[in-house]
């Protein structure tokens, strides 16, 4: 395998954790598709956020039919499919970000799908030799997750499941109890999208969660700027950004880096 870090999978994640912990702040995990506006100028995007000190990725894997991805994501995710984006050329883009010096922790999102057509065992196999340290499969509901779980229990994956404001504590016990890395957190019902403001009662729907699972949470769908971002610093263990960040992709690498650098910094101040 690629890798040329310290710890890989699960554990490099949880090494995550708690190195953000240490600066009493959140993990900030940007999203961003291999692929868009192009293949080269992704992988250039994700490398300049990785020397901006974000601490980890979600990699799109685009998908023809991506049901929990807003307009400006699957806008994106069609113009790198457009452009002969494979599965195996995500892959290919994890183990380039290796050799060129990323040891952040990368976890591949995409949908069941591919990952299926591909085969399961083959995927997680060829995902752990590239350098991914985890999977995040939205349309895979954890009931239907043991191949998938399976595969990556034995590479040391970390596979994520979903929590959404509409789970119920029987469902929120099955995810914390499948879920390995983190939990992933949906801020709103519905798509990922920019927001202008995040719920009103959002503090209080983490506390609640919290009473159930100690696994760390992870909140997506919503935050955009330097002062969302400073708001998840003592809410919850890490948060995602994405639709902003493939947004500013639009126009090149540098206006992503820009963004994403000043997301991270706000966490420090």
């Amino acid at each position: 395998m690629t890798q040329t870090k310290s710890a890989y999978g699960i554990e490099a994640i949880a090494a995550m954790f708690e190195q953000a912990k240490l600066q009493n702040r959140a993990a900030f995990l940007p999203y961003f598709p291999i692929g868009y506006p192009d293949y080269d100028t992704s992988i250039e995007a994700i490398i300049g956020m990785a020397e901006a000190g974000v601490d980890g990725f979600e990699i799109g894997i685009p998908f023809s039919d991506p049901l929990a991805d807003g307009p400006v994501v699957q806008a994106a995710t069609q113009i790198a499919l457009e452009k002969g984006i494979t599965v195996k050329k995500c892959l290919d883009g994890v183990r380039t970000l290796r050799s060129r010096g990323v040891t952040q922790p990368m976890l591949l999102m995409g949908y069941v799908n591919p990952i299926l057509a591909y085969g399961v065992e083959g995927f997680v196999h060829d995902a752990y030799e590239a350098g991914a340290d985890g999977l995040i499969i939205p349309d895979l509901p954890p009931e239907e997750a043991d191949a998938i779980s399976d595969a990556c229990r034995k590479a040391g994956l970390a596979l994520v499941f979903f929590i959404a404001p509409t789970s119920n504590p029987q469902r929120i016990q099955l995810v914390a109890s499948r879920a390995t890395g983190f939990i992933y957190v949906v801020t709103f019902t519905g798509v990922t999208g920019v927001r202008r403001e995040l719920p009103a009662d959002l503090k209080q729907f983490i506390a609640g969660l919290k009473q159930y699972t100690d696994r760390p949470l992870v909140l997506g769908f919503g935050i955009s700027t330097p002062e969302q971002a400073r708001s998840m610093n003592g809410l919850l263990e890490g948060f995602i950004v994405g639709s902003a960040l493939v947004r500013a992709g639009k126009d090149g690498a540098a206006p992503v880096i820009e963004l994403a650098t000043s997301l991270r910094n706000a966490l420090d101040s």
